[in-house]
C-alpha cells in the first residue's frame, strides 16, 4: 500500500525496483516475501500471513504477519488494532471509498506465482522473478528486528 516517491519510478523496471531502499522494496511489491521469510524463521508461533484484498475496483494490496494482537510488516512490529486502523485510514484518504477484506494465505502461496493466481485478484512474484533472488534480502532485512516473542512481551 506504500506509494514510492522516487522520481520517475516504474514498477515494471527491475533495476529501479531492486535499487529501492530495503524498507521501500518490502513495502512496494515484495511484502509477501518478507512475510514468507518471517514465517520460515519464526513459524513455530501462531503467526499467519494475511493478504489485504482490496474491494472490487480498488488498488492497495498488502501482505503482513498477524500474530494475534500484533502484526509485522516492513515497518516492523505494531499493535494489530493500531496497524489496521492506520492502514484503513490512509487508504481511505488516498482512494475514497476504499475497503478491503483480510484473507489468510498458506505459506507456500507467498513464493509461488502459480499458487497465488488461484486467489481472485492476487498475483505474487516469486523470489527469483526480481532482478536478483529476493529471499536473501528479505532474510537480511529481518535481522533488523527482534524475535516476535521479545516484542510481544513489551507490548
Amino acid at each position: 500500500m506504500y506509494q514510492p516517491r522516487t522520481p520517475g519510478y516504474r514498477k515494471s523496471d527491475p533495476h529501479m525496483r531492486w535499487a529501492l531502499p530495503d524498507r521501500v522494496f518490502f513495502a512496494c511489491g515484495a511484502c509477501h516475501l518478507l512475510a514468507y521469510a518471517f514465517l520460515k524463521r519464526w513459524g513455530q508461533l501462531d503467526a499467519r500471513a494475511i493478504w489485504i484484498k482490496p474491494a472490487a475496483g480498488h488498488t492497495g494490496n498488502h501482505v503482513f504477519i498477524d500474530g494475534g494482537d500484533w502484526t509485522f510488516d516492513y515497518h516492523g512490529y505494531s499493535a494489530k488494532a493500531r496497524f489496521l486502523q492506520h492502514l484503513w485510514r490512509g487508504a481511505g484518504r488516498r482512494w475514497p471509498g476504499w475497503d478491503a477484506t483480510l484473507v489468510e494465505l498458506p505459506t507456500d502461496v507467498l513464493i509461488s506465482e502459480e499458487k497465488s493466481r488461484t486467489y481472485d485478484g492476487l498475483w505474487l512474484r516469486e523470489p527469483t522473478q526480481f532482478l536478483h533472488d529476493a529471499m536473501p534480502r528479505a532474510e537480511a532485512y529481518l535481522n533488523r528486528f527482534p524475535a516476535p516473542s521479545s516484542w510481544a512481551a513489551r507490548a
